[in-house]
């Protein structure tokens, strides 16, 4: 069953939207770098080298959340690395190419949908079957937050052309990352352009750009010489947004600085999909013997039965007093079939043998 369309299914029932919410290697010497950068050709134009080597996944810290946990030591080939999170205007191109609709675009089928949901819950009406997706709706005062439906809304017409609703556009940001696209969007986007999605492993290992053991890439404050590294959220999460980073929701691509490898927005600014299934204890499952990621997912199915995938990076939404996600280790799971307003994807591709 998949709880995720179940639960978007009874957020429109009863109008609540509601979120749903790699090894200790033995022998594995400090970390490598390759020297041998591959030749550039057009192919990756716009992607960056990381370079093969090994690194300490996840965390021992006691300030993280249980799924960063425990450490280990994972070995990752190399491999070409876009720079930036995926545009709109890059989306576009896709999109005019193919003619692909998207998850959020698409209307709910209402025969597939009761097949999952208890018998005799009602249809709700024809125009509440049509399509959308979660969006970013802040409250004007304090809430509980372990509850997200508390800022997230279900907007019928929002898409990754009307990220907040069908009355909001896209005019004018060609050079923002393009959101409210689910998992099967970014992989039909990276296949289109001859890549893949990274898996969770290669993903943290590019994010920390040649760093180790550092709570953020960039070091162990979140402001570096006082100037802000990330776009996050700034004040009181999640009613009082003081804008100070620059930016209350999504930023252009490239608005704060690289990391080491020349990677612009690994931290911050919107969730990154990867091709990685989720689990709560996916490190500690992985916490013996050696892990090489080959580029593609592990196969591994929640508890519950639903299917997520990794997302990793963290968002505009991030804030150290609810999940301060802009940290390398920081993960969660996404229901895959699932466009939100805080959600894009960057690609890779392995090297040619």
């Amino acid at each position: 069953m998949k709880q995720s369309i179940i639960f978007r299914t009874l957020n429109i029932v009863f109008g609540a939207a509601i979120l749903i919410s790699m090894s200790n290697c033995a022998g594995c010497e400090g970390r490598k770098k390759a020297t041998d950068t591959p030749v550039a050709d057009s192919s990756i134009t716009g992607m960056v080298w990381i370079p093969a080597g090994e690194f300490e996944m996840g965390t021992n810290d006691p300030n993280s959340m249980p799924n960063e946990r425990p450490a280990h030591r994972v070995k990752v080939e190399g491999f070409w690395m876009d720079d930036h999170s995926v545009t709109n205007g890059e989306f576009r191109k896709f999109v005019e190419a193919t003619g692909y609709m998207t998850t959020a675009e698409k209307p709910i089928d209402w025969d597939e949908l009761k097949k999952q949901l208890p018998a005799g819950t009602p249809k709700p009406a024809d125009d509440m079957l049509m399509p959308g997706a979660m969006v970013f709706t802040p409250p004007l005062y304090p809430v509980d937050l372990r509850d997200m439906s508390a800022w997230w809304s279900w907007i019928k017409g929002a898409s990754w052309k009307h990220p907040q609703g069908p009355d909001s556009d896209i005019n004018g940001k060609d050079h923002y990352p393009v959101t409210q696209v689910s998992w099967d969007d970014a992989v039909a986007y990276a296949a289109w352009a001859g890549k893949r999605l990274p898996t969770e492993a290669e993903w943290e290992y590019a994010s920390r750009g040649g760093s180790e053991g550092t709570r953020y890439y960039w070091g162990n404050e979140f402001k570096k010489f006082g100037n802000y590294m990330a776009n996050t959220f700034t004040g009181n999460f999640p009613y009082d947004n003081t804008v100070e980073d620059g930016f209350e929701r999504t930023a252009p691509v490239k608005s704060f600085p690289p990391n080491g490898y020349g990677l612009y927005d690994m931290a911050g600014n919107v969730w990154n999909w990867t091709a990685d299934f989720y689990t709560e204890e996916n490190h500690t499952e992985m916490a013996v013997g050696c892990y090489v990621p080959d580029g593609t997912p592990r196969s591994i199915m929640t508890n519950d039965g639903e299917v997520r995938r990794v997302t990793k990076g963290g968002s505009f939404l991030c804030n150290a007093s609810y999940c301060e996600s802009y940290r390398p280790t920081a993960r969660r799971g996404t229901p895959y079939d699932t466009g939100m307003e805080h959600i894009g994807f960057r690609c890779v591709k392995s090297r040619s043998k």
